[in-house]
């Protein structure tokens, strides 16, 4: 296992925030390859505690260059991988959001969960101790066997509704997530696209982003406070 330990110290110096390996078993869409490395960016506290009431210029230039950077690092660790004999394949971070595409096969947030990376708030993001869900995500499918983490199988938002009175179109029901819940059994997607698909035709956004249950996140605002 040394060889996955050195993969996953040379993807933090690379700029990962958090990678986590995990077994996928029964969940990867690829049955020949049923492991997984969920690699995680962390967004810039200084941009995410301008977000108040939508996504700003700045933000939007932020996730653009958070995705270039993880399309690299994922790239880059399906190549490592090859280049040792296995086979492996990357899943860039999600951008091409539409209306009849509002889910993937496999979610880079179960990746990550399964890693034991962190948990799905019930804004239906990835929330983690280190940086709340001021993150974005790319994940790595493999043949390898790696060290899996110990899978993430229930929230820590509890009595929390930060995200769900944050939220411009109601999204969140504010019910907890766990493992065996449909998205749709805590969040409508659908409402979320609308709003933002509305903030894509913002010309200094031109993405499908909002951030602001990112930034209301408590886990988020202890993130934005340990860097001031």
């Amino acid at each position: 296992m040394d060889f996955a330990f050195e993969l996953k110290d040379e993807l933090h110096r690379r700029g990962a925030s958090l990678v986590g390996f995990a077994d996928l078993k029964g969940i990867s869409p690829e049955a020949g390859m049923p492991f997984g490395i969920s690699i995680a960016y962390a967004l810039d506290p200084n941009v995410i505690s301008q977000i108040s009431d939508g996504p700003t210029g700045e933000y939007a230039a932020l996730y653009h260059r958070a995705n270039e950077i993880l399309g690299k690092l994922a790239e880059f660790a399906a190549d490592f991988i090859v280049s040792r004999g296995w086979k492996a394949k990357y899943i860039p971070a999600t951008t091409n959001v539409s209306a009849d595409r509002l889910a993937t096969p496999l979610p880079h947030k179960t990746v990550a969960t399964r890693a034991g990376l962190g948990w799905i708030g019930k804004c239906a993001l990835l929330v983690t101790e280190q940086y709340g869900s001021a993150l974005r995500l790319a994940s790595v499918l493999t043949e390898m066997a790696l060290p899996s983490g110990e899978p993430v199988g229930s929230s820590r938002c509890g009595s929390c509704d930060s995200c769900v009175s944050a939220c411009p179109v109601l999204a969140p029901s504010g019910r907890e997530w766990n493992p065996s819940l449909k998205r749709e059994e805590f969040f409508d997607a659908g409402l979320c696209y609308e709003k933002t698909s509305e903030n894509a035709r913002r010309p200094e956004i031109g993405a499908t982003i909002c951030g602001i249950c990112i930034a209301a996140c408590p886990w988020t605002k202890r993130y934005l406070r340990s860097k001031k």
